[in-house]
C-alpha cells in the first residue's frame, strides 16, 4: 500500500502525477487528507481524499509520499500523526518519498541525514545534513526517494513505480504516456 499525504496547499501536479502514474502500473495507491476529506490545492483545486489521516493503516505499508507546497508542507508539520507516519515509514524500512519543498519536512524528522537528496531551489537550507545533488530532477538514496520541483513529477512518479515495481514497468508506463 501507498499512501500519499495531501494538506491543505499541497502541490497539484506533484501529487496527481505521480499517483496517475503508480496507480498506472497497478500499485494500490490512496490519498490522504490531513486536514479532512476535501483537500483545496495550493492553486486552489479541491481534491477528495481517500482516506481521512485517521483512517490510514500502516500495518500493510509499502511506501509513503509528500508532495510540496507551501502550504500543504505547513500542512504536513502541524499535523503530527503526519509526522508519525513518516518516521513509521523510514524506521520500519519502508520507501519514504517527497518532492519540492516536501524533503525539508523529513530533513526534519532527520531521515535525509547524510543521504543524497534533491530539494526545490532555494529550500537547500532547511535540508540539514543531506548531500543535496544539484540539478537533479530525482535523487534515490536507498529507501529515500527526492524530487526537485512540480516540473519533475513525471520522473519522480516513473522513480516511484521503480522502486516498487522495477524498472521495466517504469519504462513500460513511461512509454505509455509517452514522454519524451
Amino acid at each position: 500500500m501507498v499512501y500519499m499525504l495531501l494538506g491543505t496547499g499541497f502541490e497539484e501536479t506533484e501529487a496527481v502525477a505521480p499517483l496517475d502514474l503508480l496507480r498506472r502500473a497497478g500499485v494500490e495507491a490512496l490519498t490522504v487528507g490531513l486536514n479532512g476529506k476535501i483537500i483545496r490545492g495550493s492553486h486552489g483545486i479541491p481534491v477528495e481524499a481517500d482516506l481521512t489521516i485517521g483512517e490510514m493503516d500502516l500495518t500493510n505499508l509499502d511506501m509513503i509520499i509528500l508532495p510540496g507546497g507551501l502550504g500543504g508542507v505547513t500542512s504536513a508539520r502541524a499535523c503530527p500523526e503526519a509526522l508519525q507516519a513518516l518516521r513509521f515509514a523510514w524506521d520500519n524500512g519502508k520507501f519514504v518519498a517527497a518532492i519540492c519543498a516536501g524533503p525539508t519536512v523529513l530533513a526534519d524528522l532527520h531521515i535525509t541525514d547524510g543521504l543524497e537528496t534533491t530539494c526545490f531551489p532555494g529550500c537547500e537550507a532547511q535540508m540539514g545534513s543531506a548531500k543535496c545533488v544539484e540539478g537533479a530532477a530525482v535523487v534515490r538514496s536507498g529507501k529515500l526517494i527526492t524530487g526537485t520541483s512540480a516540473g519533475c513529477a513525471i520522473p519522480f512518479g516513473l522513480e516511484l513505480v521503480a522502486a516498487l515495481k522495477g524498472r521495466k514497468t517504469a519504462d513500460t508506463v513511461a512509454k505509455q504516456i509517452v514522454i519524451r
